[in-house]
């Protein structure tokens, strides 16, 4: 992080930039626009959402402006009008790089980030009250407490909240959320909310707290 500039703004390379905020820089590494969402290409450098700011009095003072004035960029308030509006009266940014970026923006970010993390864990993460008939846990997975699992294959890359229910499914790569009860299903790629009830032909889905669709 360069302390000698006014603020730092993480950010990342990435494949799609027309879905974030991005910045673009000059010879020097200055960060020298931000803008929101690009439809035309500018960069493809996209900012994580993680920032330092010498003086956070100016972000504040800059928030309070757009809020104000009623200012929105494809119809929301946007930081990254407040920080080209801090750039514009001479503050320097420089850019902070990742690594790693694990995003949970949307249903296959999400899904992916928790695969990922799975992927990272060593330790058993199955609880000792899970309930296995006739069932194949393939790890990497997250098993709550008090999850059923009847007639069953789950994993890899699954996480299954607590008091879930499992019967006659087969789940790969998804995320379900607490007291779910699922019934007949093949799903890859998804994620499932607390207190669903859900059985059907689905093969993805995203679907959020308690709903029913059988």
């Amino acid at each position: 992080m360069d302390r000698s500039s006014d603020g730092t703004i993480w950010v990342k390379q990435v494949d799609d930039p027309g879905a974030f905020g991005v910045v673009k820089l000059n010879d020097s590494g200055t960060i020298t626009v931000f803008i929101e969402k690009p439809e035309e290409f500018v960069s493809d450098l996209a900012i994580i959402g993680i920032y330092y700011f010498k003086d956070g009095q100016n972000l504040r003072n800059e928030l309070q402006y757009l809020i104000d004035n009623d200012i929105r960029d494809k119809g929301e308030y946007q930081l990254t009008n407040a920080l080209e509006n801090m750039k514009s009266k001479g503050l320097v940014f420089k850019p902070g790089e990742v690594r790693d970026w694990m995003e949970c923006g949307n249903k296959d970010v999400t899904v992916e980030t928790n695969s990922r993390v799975l992927g990272f864990i060593e330790e058993d993460l199955i609880d000792s009250s899970v309930v296995l008939e006739n069932s194949e846990i393939v790890g990497p997975c997250y098993i709550g407490p008090n999850v059923v699992l009847k007639n069953s294959k789950v994993g890899p890359n699954v996480s299954i909240g607590p008091d879930s229910i499992v019967k006659d499914c087969t789940i790969s790569n998804s995320i379900i959320q607490t007291d779910a009860q699922l019934n007949n299903l093949n799903i890859d790629n998804s994620m499932v909310g607390n207190h669903v009830r859900l059985s059907g032909d689905f093969r993805s889905i995203s679907i959020g707290d308690y709903c029913t669709s059988e």
